[in-house]
C-alpha cells in the first residue's frame, strides 16, 4: 500500500511537468538508430527531440495518438489523411523511458493537457472526449462479464488447452504457411493475440510486421514468448489493449484471428473481429479466416435426454428433512433443459441431412451479429422420437495459393469447441420421409454470449400431407453462456435390424461458397419412449 502512494504521489506532481527526459526515441518508419531524448509539452502541442536537438515529432495534441506497447515504452502517432480520405498515420515515434513512474507520468500528462484543451473548447477526433467518452466494447458488454472473460484468457494453462488443440493450432498453421505469397512482406494484424502464436506463424510466412493485439493479461506474456523467438519477434509488437480502442501505426494488409467460440458465436468475439477489419485493414486485405458457418441437424438420443431428465428427480422428493420439494420440480426439469449440451456425439444420431448458415466475416456488419435468425427445414431420414437441434462449425482460410477448413463436425477430428446440442424438454416423434420445419434465433446480451430461441415442428405425413399443416411442435429457451459441459467422448449406438436409416446424401462438392464442402454424416436410430417421465415433469 505504502508503494502504491509513493507512486501516486510521484504521479500527481508529475502532472504538472512540462518536460520528460526519455531514455531513448526512434522514428517508427527510419532505420535510424535510437538516441536518449525529450518530450515537451508546450501550449496545446507535443514535441519530442533527440538528444542532438533534432526534432522528430511536433504536433498538435489532437492530431496525436499515443499507445503503450509495454511498461516503460510507448509509441506516438500523428494522423494524416489519404488522397481518398481515409485515416492513416504521416508520421510516428517509439518512445522508451527510464523507469515506469515516469512513463505513468508522461501518459497522464498527456491525458490531463488533453482534457483540458477538450474544456476549453477544442475538438478531439471524430467530436470524442478522449477522457470521457465509454469503449465501443464497454457500452455492449456488462463490466463483471469483460474482467471474468479477460481474467480467464489471461492464465496461461486455458492458453495452452487451445494451443495443444492440434487440429486447431495445426490447421492454423497449415493455413498460413502454405499461403506464404499472403504473408510476405505484408503488415498483420493479430486480433485478441492471446499467446502470441498467430503472430508468430505470421512471421514465419514472411510478414513485413505483426500488431499483436492483446486486451488481457496474456500481453504479457505474448511478449515473453516472442522476445525468446528474436529472429521472428524483431517483426513483432505486441499492444496490451482492446481493438475497439487501441490504434496502430499503420493499416493492414491482412487480419489473423481466432474469434471463434462455442457454436461459432459465443463470446462475441466475432464483432471485435469485424471492428478490427473496419477499422485496420486495407480495402484489398484478407482475413484468415474470411467464412464461417454453422451446421444444423435435428438428432435422437434417448440416453442424453434421460441424462438431463433425471437431474431434476431429486426435486421430486416429498419428505427431504420434512420437506416436500415437489413444488420446484417443474422449475429444476426446465432450467436443466435450459443448459445446451457440449460434448463430442455419435454422428449417427443425426436423423436428417444438415443444413448451414453462413456467415461472411469480410461482409458482415457487427450489428447483424447483435441477432441472427436461421429458418429451418429437413426431412427426417429414419423414424425416431426427436430431441433437439445438433449444431457445430466450420471456418474458411480462402488463401491465395491454398484453401483450408477447420471444421468442429461429429465424426471429425474432436476440438476443444467439441459439438453442441439443443435438448428439448418435449421430444417429438418423427418418420421417415417427414419434413420437420422451425428456427432457431439467437439474441445476442450483454454477459457477451446469446439467448437462443428453438423452434421444431414435425408436419403432417401421409395422406393429405399436401394440404400441410404441423402435427407436432416444441419450443425451447436456452442460454449459450451457462452450457452443460457434457464432453464425454461418442458412444456407440447399436441399431436394430428394423431401425436401420437411410443413408443421407451428404457429399456435397463445389468450389463455390454457397455449396461448399460438407462432412459425410450417416444417420441414427430411433430412441425409446419415457413418456412416464415426461408426464412426471
Amino acid at each position: 500500500m505504502e508503494e502504491e502512494a509513493k507512486m501516486e504521489v510521484l504521479v500527481a506532481q508529475k502532472t504538472k511537468q512540462r518536460e520528460f527526459a526519455l531514455a531513448s526515441v526512434s522514428e517508427v518508419s527510419s532505420s535510424s538508430s535510437a538516441l536518449p531524448g525529450v518530450a515537451v509539452f508546450a501550449a496545446d502541442r507535443l514535441q519530442i527531440r533527440k538528444e542532438s536537438n533534432r526534432i522528430v515529432l511536433s504536433a498538435h495534441l489532437t492530431d496525436i495518438k499515443l499507445f503503450r506497447c509495454g511498461p516503460i515504452e510507448s509509441v506516438c502517432m500523428v494522423e494524416g489523411s489519404d488522397a481518398d480520405n481515409q485515416t492513416s498515420y504521416s508520421s510516428g515515434v517509439a518512445i522508451q523511458f527510464r523507469n515506469e513512474e515516469e512513463s505513468e507520468a508522461f501518459h497522464c500528462v498527456f491525458q490531463q493537457w488533453k482534457k483540458e484543451f477538450n474544456v476549453q473548447g477544442g475538438n478531439l477526433p471524430n467530436g470524442t472526449n478522449l477522457i470521457t467518452s465509454k469503449s465501443k466494447f464497454d457500452e455492449k458488454i456488462e463490466s463483471s462479464s469483460a474482467k471474468m472473460y479477460f481474467h480467464y484468457y489471461g492464465q496461461l494453462l486455458h492458453q495452452q488447452n487451445m494451443l495443444q488443440d492440434y487440429v486447431r493450432t495445426g490447421t492454423y498453421y497449415a493455413a498460413v504457411i502454405e499461403n506464404r505469397s499472403d504473408f510476405t512482406g505484408r503488415v498483420v494484424v493479430d486480433v485478441g493475440a492471446g499467446s502470441g502464436i498467430l503472430s508468430l506463424f505470421a512471421a514465419q510466412a514472411g510478414a513485413k510486421h505483426v500488431y499483436a493485439v492483446e486486451a488481457s493479461e496474456m500481453a504479457e506474456y505474448a511478449r515473453k514468448l516472442i522476445a525468446g523467438n528474436p529472429i521472428l519477434g524483431q517483426r513483432i509488437t505486441v499492444i496490451k489493449g482492446k481493438v475497439e480502442d487501441v490504434e496502430l501505426p499503420e493499416r493492414a494488409d491482412i487480419l489473423i484471428s481466432e474469434p471463434m467460440g462455442t457454436l461459432l458465436v459465443n463470446e462475441r468475439m466475432l464483432e471485435s473481429y469485424v471492428i478490427a477489419r473496419d477499422r485496420f485493414l486495407t480495402p484489398n486485405g484478407k482475413m484468415f479466416p474470411s467464412v464461417g458457418r454453422i451446421h444444423m441437424a435435428p438428432f435422437s438420443d434417448e440416453y442424453l435426454f434421460v441424462e438431463i431428465a433425471n437431474k431434476a428427480l431429486f426435486w421430486q422428493q416429498q419428505n427431504y428433512y420434512g420437506v416436500d420439494l415437489t413444488p420446484l420440480h417443474g422449475t429444476a426439469f426446465q432450467g436443466y433443459f435450459s443448459q445446451p449440451v457440449v460434448d463430442a456425439f455419435d454422428p449417427r444420431l443425426l436423423i436428417a441431412a444438415p443444413i448451414f448458415h453462413v456467415i461472411d466475416f469480410t461482409k458482415t456488419k457487427e450489428e447483424e451479429l447483435y441477432e441472427i435468425d436461421i429458418p429451418l427445414r429437413f426431412t427426417a431420414t429414419v423414424g425416431a422420437r426427436l430431441h433437439g437441434l445438433a449444431c457445430w462449425f466450420d471456418v474458411l482460410f480462402n488463401g491465395s495459393t491454398a484453401r483450408r477448413w477447420l471444421t468442429t463436425a461429429p465424426g471429425s477430428p474432436t476440438t476443444h469447441w467439441y459439438q453442441l446440442r439443443c435438448v428439448l424438454s418435449q421430444p417429438i416423434y418423427v418418420v421417415a420421409g417427414q419434413e420437420i420445419t422451425g428456427r432457431m434465433h439467437l439474441i445476442a446480451h450483454t454477459a457477451q454470449s446469446y439467448t437462443i430461441y428453438l423452434t421444431l415442428s414435425a408436419k403432417t405425413w401421409g395422406p393429405g400431407a399436401e394440404q400441410g399443416g404441423i402435427l407436432q411442435t416444441s419450443s425451447c429457451k436456452l442460454d449459450l453462456k451457462e452450457p452443460y459441459y457434457r464432453m464425454s467422448q461418442p458412444q456407440a449406438y447399436p441399431l436394430n435390424q428394423d431401425q436401420q436409416p437411410k443413408p443421407l446424401d451428404m457429399n456435397i462438392q463445389s468450389q463455390d461458397l454457397d455449396e461448399v464442402e460438407m462432412m459425410q454424416q450417416p444417420s441414427p436410430k430411433s430412441c425409446a419412449q419415457i413418456d412416464s417421465l415426461m408426464q412426471n415433469a
